[in-house]
């Protein structure tokens, strides 16, 4: 049966995909996250890139400090990359179907990747919380429950929530550039005439779509960092609250390079984690093809 007339696969098929893809990606790509997260929660002007910041890490606090935090986006990643592949499926036949369109546009592609990040936020956000506070360099959490247990004493359940609104546009933003790079990119690349090809042509659009993501939020990651690494006290306002005017704050005060802070470490996990997070993807969902057969293959 030709590629265009197989049968979708069904939910659980993509869900599983999306989730084994993001284990696979965080694992590899975990320690620059933390770097990313410290460059961001750094004010004023930045004393370390990337490099220095990742040798003061291990020289101060020792290699494990790279992976402090882990637990909550390993928890994290299976449900998160199963949403967004899941509900980037979703919306795709949703959106195809208002439209009319008989195959995916680079319209609807960018839509539905945003919408995919939309759905998304709603499930990332109390999992990031935990893990900005315990990678901030100031942090003396024993480990993620406690996280848990002091924001909701503190702040109550809602308090998980902190940094949703700059959570949803991260999200809007990353997925619309990615889904969007990926349609485009795939559409511009010679056809593939074998596995092997089709594997290059995945990683090489996964990743420039993990690259245009990465310019497109990271202004918005910034923010959230800030949010959710500062505790709430009551009677008084916080500094960076809403995501666009603490955008301006930012802008105001530290000069547009600041909005970029954790940009290298982000871009050089999240450019070829795309390609890793697609090239998995299709694998598995490969895998399922062939054990479901025809009318699927």
């Amino acid at each position: 049966m030709a590629t265009e007339q197989r049968k979708p696969l069904p939910f659980i098929a993509n869900f599983a995909a999306g989730a084994i893809a993001g284990v696979s990606e965080i694992l590899t790509f975990y320690p620059l996250d933390v770097v990313k997260t410290r460059m961001q929660l750094e004010t004023g002007k930045s004393k370390h890139g990337m490099v220095g910041t990742l040798t003061a890490i291990v020289r101060e606090e020792g290699v494990g400090r790279l992976y402090r935090g882990l637990v909550p986006p390993l928890l994290l990643e299976a449900p998160k990359r199963a949403v967004k592949f899941a509900s980037n499926d979703f919306w795709g036949k949703t959106y195809l179907k208002l439209s009319g369109e008989s195959k995916m546009t680079s319209q609807l592609s960018i839509i539905t990747g945003c919408s995919a990040g939309a759905t998304e936020s709603f499930v990332v956000v109390p999992f990031e919380l935990v893990k900005i506070k315990l990678q901030d360099k100031t942090s003396t959490f024993a480990g993620p429950m406690d996280v848990v247990k002091q924001v909701i004493k503190k702040e109550g359940v809602l308090g998980l929530y902190a940094g949703m609104e700059a959570t949803f546009w991260r999200h809007f933003w990353w997925n619309g550039g990615y889904f969007g790079c990926i349609h485009q990119v795939r559409a511009m690349m010679p056809k593939a005439e074998t596995p092997q090809g089709q594997l290059f042509n995945n990683f090489v659009s996964g990743s420039v779509g993990g690259f245009m993501g990465t310019v497109l939020n990271t202004p918005f990651d910034v923010v959230k960092s800030r949010i959710q690494s500062v505790s709430k006290v009551p009677g008084v306002v916080p500094k960076y609250n809403w995501t666009y005017p603490a955008l301006v704050t930012i802008f105001r005060e530290e000069g547009p390079a600041a909005l970029y802070k954790g940009f290298t470490p982000k871009v050089l996990r999240l450019a070829p984690g795309g390609g890793v997070l697609l090239l998995v993807v299709e694998f598995t969902l490969n895998i399922f093809r062939q054990a479901l057969g025809p009318p699927y293959i």
